[in-house]
């Protein structure tokens, strides 16, 4: 059927095409009819998982907190522990003000107070060691403290009267007598520490310093004496000069006692015995308390990362940070030469052998212009006191005969006792430790020849017959080869 419409004659649709052309719109309902969502359950809307996130986040908080008080808590642990340097002065103060000590600083130490004390650098409880400042220098402060002493006590609180540090000499005696007394003390051996006092460090414990090395028990004489040797009465004489701090031309009671107390400590007796070169330089003393030079720079920058996070840092990455931290190249090549100088001057000094017992970065030091400074002489030991503890000790294995952390003898299996001669010299542990150090950006031309003479040096026993005839050939050898290389240079 046709039907007239706008524009002409068209087909009339039918009813099947209606419904066919009919347009395709969304079928509406009333509001009411359509589904209503639940509250907090809006598309979009994430109030709904609120409730969970927050518990997440009140755990991970808590936890936080409690990590961090644990932390807070240790810390504080370890420091009260480690760090009693206002006892130490308590002590001190006391006895001068008593006069039963003297010395070059008591009297700004105790009565003007200019000794500032400032960083806490102890490592064991029984040795204090602080930062300091004293007429205008950095210096470090460095004092015994006995163990029977509260590790709380107050400054205002006095020390305890039965304790006896400074009971030597025990009445006034002649120059001539406390001299053959001193010397007597320095040549003649001692009564080792029973065996309850000492054990050797073993892996579990190697992080804690100074754990396995014998260690002075105040009124008891330390094993570090240094042997029958010729020139020990000029060193008496330089300990002679030292204690007459007033300058009067005589020792007195008081100023006998403070540096027969000095000499129980390993590190001032070799303050005395070495060079100043390698060694920081001795300031002043009062009692058993004695100053030094300012610490210097260290060369493992590890030791500031907190105790608890040096453990866990991979060797790898100690490397990296060297890398990335320390010194350039040929300034580590100057602290390296300055460091093998120090082990010929503990191989050829003066005073005797010397024996480093823990040899590790953190015992390496140097100064503003790069020159090399031990940083810490409490581990090095001489080799009359090393040999002395070791020949004839019971033993099962190597380990057994260790002084220290790393003076180790072998152990006769048959006779089940040590020997004497270390199984490593000082030279072939310090080039153990000076390829971490010198080969990581070591120049190419000098790389494959230098770890060539360090693989030689560490390959060095402790056999009498072999140390003097290897020994300084092969250390001339490393500084002439390092010394080349930065000659004539801004780094010489």
């Amino acid at each position: 059927m046709w039907w007239q419409g706008q524009g002409g004659l068209r087909p009339k649709p039918s009813c099947s095409s209606l419904v066919l052309a009919a347009p395709q719109r969304p079928l509406e309902l009333p509001g009411a009819l359509l589904p209503q969502p639940l509250p907090g359950r809006e598309p979009g809307n994430r109030e709904g998982r609120l409730p969970g996130l927050r518990v997440k986040y009140v755990f991970l908080v808590w936890l936080g907190i409690f990590v961090g008080s644990w932390l807070v808590y240790v810390h504080y642990s370890t420091y009260a522990e480690l760090c009693r340097g206002h006892v130490c002065q308590v002590v001190i103060c006391d006895q001068y003000r008593k006069g039963i000590i003297s010395g070059s600083i008591c009297q700004d130490l105790c009565n003007l107070h200019k000794v500032e004390w400032r960083a806490c650098l102890s490592s064991v409880p029984g040795r204090q060691v602080y930062s300091g400042l004293w007429q205008g220098k950095e210096v470090t402060i460095k004092c015994g403290i006995d163990k029977g002493l509260d590790s709380k006590a107050r400054s205002d609180v006095a020390p305890r009267q039965e304790l006896v540090l400074f009971d030597k000499p025990t009445r006034g005696t002649s120059i001539k007598e406390f001299r053959e007394m001193t010397l007597s003390f320095l040549k003649v051996p001692t009564p080792k520490l029973p065996e309850h006092q000492w054990r050797p460090e073993s892996p579990r414990n190697s992080s804690r310093r100074n754990e396995g090395v014998p260690v002075a028990r105040e009124g008891s004489q330390e094993v570090a004496n240094l042997g029958d040797l010729p020139s020990l009465p000029a060193l008496v004489g330089r300990v002679l000069l030292m204690a007459d701090f007033n300058k009067d031309s005589r020792v007195s009671l008081a100023e006998a006692k403070s540096v027969w107390a000095l000499l129980q400590r390993n590190e001032f007796l070799l303050l005395l015995s070495l060079q100043e070169d390698h060694a920081s330089r001795l300031l002043g003393s009062c009692g058993d308390l004695y100053v030094t030079e300012g610490v210097p720079h260290g060369s493992w920058h590890g030791a500031a990362l907190p105790p608890l996070l040096r453990p866990l840092l991979p060797s790898a990455l100690h490397t990296a940070l060297q890398q990335w931290l320390g010194p350039a190249w040929p300034w580590r090549a100057k602290i390296a030469i300055g460091l093998l100088e120090f082990v010929e001057e503990l191989f050829h000094g003066a005073y005797g052998t010397f024996y480093m017992c823990e040899t590790t970065l953190a015992n390496v030091g140097y100064t503003a212009k790069y020159d090399f400074k031990m940083a810490d002489l409490q581990q090095v030991a001489p080799e009359a006191a090393v040999r002395r503890f070791l020949r004839g000790r019971h033993c099962e294995h190597s380990a057994d005969c260790t002084y220290g952390r790393d003076c180790r003898a072998p152990c006769d299996k048959l006779m089940r006792q040590c020997k004497g001669d270390l199984i490593q010299p000082n030279l072939a542990k310090v080039c153990e430790l000076l390829r971490d150090y010198l080969l990581p950006g070591a120049p190419a031309d000098l790389r494959e020849e230098l770890g060539k003479q360090l693989r030689t040096c560490t390959t060095l026993s402790g056999l009498a017959s072999q140390v003097e005839a290897h020994h300084s050939l092969v250390l001339s050898h490393l500084k002439t080869l390092l010394w080349k290389e930065i000659s004539n240079t801004k780094y010489s």
